[in-house]
């Protein structure tokens, strides 16, 4: 059987993003998403977890978005103490590798404190794949043993997809795309943003109404009888590869 995970990031972030998460799994085909332990909503995201057990959740590491939960560091973040934005990291960069371990180990931390189990890693802003970021990621993610989004080089000794996609739009769009998504792959992770807009995200994101459309996307009709028509296709989270 075919495995389809269709991940959501950015939980955590605030209470419109958690709830357009969280309906698009309840109301749509939405099998997993990834936490923000250092936002606002988190603490929200926490209760909505607990009363949606088959929502895999793992942990969206932060490096772009908004403050560190330590306060020690000095080339991860600016003169405010806030994380610094992606175009920082988009050139070339110089940081203290040893601060982006220890804030993600904290990030990883935390969310266990919350009780839940994480089903696997990703990052905002894919920075998991900038400059030797990578080796402090797959780092953590051997040292807690867990699955990690395919959208890096990955050593052989960590669990990942056999392929991922940006774009739920065209991935999930007819049967054909579904056929081209499998065709050499026997798991595949879809990402998405799904939300509804609060102050928020209009105030902190540059990818703010495209996530309404994709709340529609994820829980429409149409697109729900397209993935419960084929039989050899299981939507599915991290825990299942």
């Amino acid at each position: 059987m075919k495995k389809l995970i269709i991940n959501a990031d950015d939980f955590g972030y605030s209470r419109g993003v958690n709830y357009g998460i969280i309906d698009s799994h309840q109301q749509g085909v939405l099998t997993s998403t990834t936490f923000m332990t250092n936002m606002p909503g988190a603490e929200h995201a926490v209760e909505l977890a607990n009363q949606n057990p088959d929502l895999g959740v793992g942990v969206h590491l932060v490096l772009t978005c908004d403050r560190p939960l330590l306060d020690t560091h000095k080339t991860i973040v600016d003169a405010n103490g806030d994380f610094r934005k992606l175009g920082f990291y988009k050139g070339a960069f110089t940081i203290d590798y040893e601060e982006v371990y220890d804030e993600w180990k904290a990030q990883i931390e935390k969310f266990l404190s919350f009780g839940l189990e994480p089903t696997h890693l990703d990052s905002h802003h894919h920075i998991n794949s900038f400059g030797d970021i990578p080796e402090v990621f797959l780092k953590l993610a051997k040292e807690y043993n867990l699955p990690v989004r395919n959208n890096m080089d990955i050593t052989e000794d960590i669990k990942t997809t056999d392929s991922f996609s940006y774009l739920i739009e065209t991935a999930l769009k007819d049967d054909q795309s579904l056929n081209e998504l499998f065709e050499s792959n026997q798991t595949v992770e879809v990402m998405s943003h799904p939300a509804y807009l609060d102050k928020k995200l209009m105030d902190t994101s540059s990818f703010t109404y495209p996530r309404i459309d994709e709340v529609e996307f994820l829980t429409h009709p149409r697109i729900i009888e397209l993935i419960d028509a084929r039989s050899d296709i299981q939507l599915s989270t991290f825990k299942d590869i």
